[in-house]
């Protein structure tokens, strides 16, 4: 074994200080479902409710040892490695300063205090990651304090790969495919540096959001690159530019094996996961299982580990992740309608109606001709097929309406 594989071992054992290994359970739903094993290995069900604390953990523990006076430790984070800092500057009884963007989930900003206490010190800045990045490390340069990568550090990426230690010794066997998300790469370059030496012949599928896909532009530029933007809402992967020591150790990827899931689709996980088989997770928590329908005929009668990296939800976010998954399944959509201002024109459209058809939203925009209003209108059907029959009614009826569920300019202006 390599001094990586031994090393990790050992990190695995020290972790043992914090909390018992996560559990590695099979899904009878999702087994079923995809005539395969699929085992989760579930991250969410740490004590920070995701893997980060492994990676901080190990990462701290070593500065520690070869610096015993060190004292401050600063990091950068959307929520989870903020999390895993906090708890692990609590346990060492270290202070630390933790840099957070603006954007990140209260629930994440109160777990975060609660973990750390007293030790920590938590500062909210910048819309985005980078820019929350760029201010954790100036402070780092006045105070001389150490800087704690989420992902681009390879004690993190030391700790990250217990996940993978952990899963081979509960399974007992080597997985036919084991499915990653990724961020920043911290996780993914962990697991797969193990694996591919103490369990050579796994397969890896690395899943990505849509909008946050850093791992196929490192691979298509064959190096890191940062992306011109990036999508929030799975703010556990929602990383512009993939780690440089992450890319070192991922450079072996072929771009087939990277799959991308549309925030609106996960989504659509998130709520089944949750209604199915009352399991919580967060957006980036759910990528692993997301992707499973792409996979389905590659998985069957293989056994696969999906790694579920996170549960930490903030449930304020419910309504939209179920208003999300309904226009993604295409039982819910919004249009703008042209309504003739005359008696029993409304009545009309209401008779267009299907007898489980329910109407959301109904505003009317302004009166755009003396004898015509805009207005605009969500449906909420049974099936998608329901809009089908009703776009036929209104067709034959000469009402003239703007589809605008998929315009997303439109979309994030009027709903």
């Amino acid at each position: 074994m390599s001094r990586f594989t031994d090393q990790a071992r050992a990190a695995t054992v020290s972790l043992r200080e914090l909390f018992p290994e996560t559990p590695l359970q099979r899904n009878e739903h999702l087994s079923q479902r995809y005539e395969a094993d699929i085992y989760l290995k579930r991250e969410d069900l740490s004590p920070v409710r995701s893997y980060k604390l492994r990676g901080a953990f190990t990462a701290m523990g070593k500065v520690l040892a070869a610096t015993p006076e060190r004292n401050m430790f600063v990091c950068a984070s959307a929520g989870n490695h903020a999390q895993g800092v906090a708890f692990a500057c609590r346990h060492f009884g270290v202070s630390g300063v933790i840099f957070m963007p603006v954007t990140t989930p209260q629930q994440k900003i109160d777990k975060t205090r609660a973990f750390g206490g007293d030790a920590v010190e938590i500062v909210l800045t910048g819309d985005y990651f980078d820019q929350t990045l760029a201010a954790a490390q100036a402070l780092c340069a006045e105070k001389g304090a150490h800087f704690l990568s989420p992902f681009d550090d390879e004690d993190v990426i030391l700790g990250q790969a217990s996940v993978a230690v952990e899963m081979l010794d509960q399974l007992g066997q080597r997985p036919d495919m084991v499915i990653l998300p990724v961020g920043g790469g911290g996780l993914s370059s962990g697991v797969t540096a193990y694996l591919r030496e103490a369990a050579p012949g796994v397969d890896f599928r690395f899943v990505e959001p849509l909008g946050g896909a850093s791992l196929m532009a490192a691979l298509r530029a064959g190096k890191p690159d940062k992306l011109a933007r990036v999508n929030s809402f799975v703010d556990g992967a929602a990383v512009a530019r993939l780690g440089e020591r992450n890319f070192a150790r991922l450079d072996w990827v072929d771009v087939a094996q990277v799959l991308l899931a549309p925030e609106d689709r996960i989504c659509v996980t998130m709520l089944e996961m949750l209604n199915v088989e009352g399991i919580v997770l967060e957006p980036a928590g759910a990528l692993s299982v997301d992707v499973l329908p792409e996979l389905a005929d590659e998985i069957r009668g293989k056994t696969v580990v999906c790694v579920t990296s996170g549960g930490n939800f903030d449930f304020e976010r419910l309504p939209e992740v179920k208003e999300r998954a309904q226009r993604y399944s295409g039982v819910k959509k919004y249009f703008i309608l042209r309504m003739p201002q005359r008696p029993g024109a409304l009545r009309e459209f209401l008779g267009m109606l299907g007898p489980d058809d329910d109407i959301a939203r109904f505003e009317y925009l302004k009166k755009s001709a003396r004898n015509f209003g805009s207005v605009l209108i969500g449906i909420e059907a049974k099936r998608p097929e329901a809009f089908k029959s009703l776009f036929s009614k209104l067709d034959e009826a000469a009402f003239v309406y703007r589809d605008i569920t998929n315009d997303e300019i439109l979309a994030e202006f009027l709903i």
